[in-house]
């Protein structure tokens, strides 16, 4: 059985498997973290009141998710328009679902005032300037090695990641690697800048040297010089976990770039995972996460039916209206807190969870 919440977008027959798969079971939720100098670049994140403080807001994520609050900044991270972030989506099913949350640091430049697991990752440079990730070989191994021995005590994972611009460096990735992938990747902003997003990435290749498709079948080569350490890390996590336990990829067209990642490096765990989307990425008409995945690898996609038009709030209303969109694993998190309790809680029991965390958080400001 589909619970009415969750969305088949694409290979249903392998969404359903992978539904009945992890059906009942409790999940372990992990949060992949990461910063670079991409987001930086105006107009490109909308993941902070201005650009110079992307690099609080993942850390701010997960505090969130840990503690209720975040304890880098004060109130929540927000837009330059003040849309709340997406963690509260999460935080909101983590609650309801009792799901323990793990932070893994995958090269963060603000750390979190919380426990978080460090593979060895540093943050990201400018791609415009040709410079993505330092040792994304042993960023990879590194969150390989975890992820397999989280597994072991995990009836499946949720793995959700925060880092601002990232849509960019995925199409950084993805472009390296000879994907279609201009015009398709989502942005946080309901403009989504198609035309920056693919500027920034044709000067990083011609900084580095290279034409798009030079790093098919490499894509650590492509994350050197393109890509983001969340990417890598998250990947890692995924090779090491999925040959042993179910693994839920929560993100947008991001996921695609990490696809892309194991595919070559392990295409095994293909078989074990799909990935968990919001159903405001599925319905984004300036992106396209299908066309991007479907380019890959057939890999089932999810998403929840979230719907924020009765908020009271402005700030979660525009969510409708195509701002922010997904993040910080909130579709797949909220999709496994539907499976863990077997369809006993759906989207209208986030919602209010959500406006009453977003109205508590808004009170102790």
């Amino acid at each position: 059985m589909v619970p009415r919440d969750v969305l088949l977008c694409y290979d249903e027959e392998g969404c359903r498997r992978f539904l009945e798969k992890i059906w009942g079971l409790s999940p372990t939720y992990v949060c992949v973290i990461g910063s670079t100098e991409t987001a930086k670049i105006p107009g490109i994140s909308a993941a902070g009141k201005n650009p110079e403080l992307t690099d609080y807001t993942p850390a701010a994520d997960v505090e969130l998710l840990l503690y209720g609050e975040c304890r880098c900044i004060e109130g929540v991270p927000v837009t330059p328009e003040g849309i709340p972030t997406p963690a509260l989506i999460t935080l909101s099913a983590v609650q309801l679902a009792e799901m323990p949350v793990i932070v893994v640091d995958g090269g963060a430049a603000v750390k979190p005032h919380a426990p978080y697991v460090d593979v060895g990752g540093r943050p990201g440079g400018n791609i415009r300037e040709g410079r993505g990730v330092d040792r994304p070989e042993t960023v990879f191994e590194r969150a390989r090695t975890f992820g397999k021995h989280l597994a072991r005590i995990s009836d499946y994972i949720v793995v959700g990641e925060s880092i601002p611009g990232g849509t960019t460096t995925a199409l950084g990735l993805l472009t390296a690697m000879g994907y279609d992938a201009i015009g398709k990747v989502s942005s946080s902003m309901p403009s989504n800048p198609h035309e920056l997003k693919a500027r920034v990435v044709s000067e990083g290749l011609k900084a580095a040297g290279k034409e798009p498709g030079a790093f098919r079948g490499d894509p650590l080569g492509a994350a050197s010089v393109l890509g983001d350490p969340m990417m890598v890390a998250f990947a890692g996590l995924v090779a090491g976990a999925a040959p042993i336990v179910p693994v839920l990829m929560a993100g947008g067209t991001q996921m695609a770039a990490v696809l892309a990642i194991l595919k070559e490096l392990a295409p095994d765990a293909l078989g074990n995972v799909a990935i968990g989307t919001t159903r405001w990425i599925v319905e984004d008409r300036s992106s396209d996460i299908v066309g991007l995945v479907s380019q890959i690898a057939r890999v089932p996609v999810l998403a929840a039916g979230l719907s924020f038009k009765a908020s009271r709030h402005w700030g979660l209303r525009v969510y409708e209206e195509g701002a922010v969109k997904e993040g910080v694993g909130a579709g797949g998190a909220v999709i496994a807190a539907i499976a863990k309790l077997k369809g006993r809680v759906g989207c209208s029991d986030v919602f209010r969870k959500v406006e009453e965390n977003y109205e508590r958080i808004l009170r102790m400001r």
